[in-house]
């Protein structure tokens, strides 16, 4: 993935288990904050908007959501 991709405010999900910070593929995000390139900070929140985990993740670890068709 290209980190061009990715902003801040963007929606994203783990792309593989991040055990040590009881994180799973799948699990959703926002990143709130780009770090360095190509890494950022991801919030965690549960549905009351309560953050459960912080942390830096490289872009190759993000899927980004996407909302709208893509072009072919």
């Amino acid at each position: 993935m290209e980190e061009s991709n990715l902003n801040v405010l963007d929606a994203v999900a783990l792309a593989d288990d991040l055990p040590e910070h009881r994180l799973r593929r799948g699990q959703v995000g926002t990143i709130v904050e780009e770090l360095a390139e190509g890494v950022f900070e991801v919030e965690f929140s549960d549905d009351e908007g309560r953050t459960y985990a912080m942390l830096a993740l490289r872009a190759q670890q993000l899927i980004p959501l996407l909302y709208h068709p893509v072009d072919a």
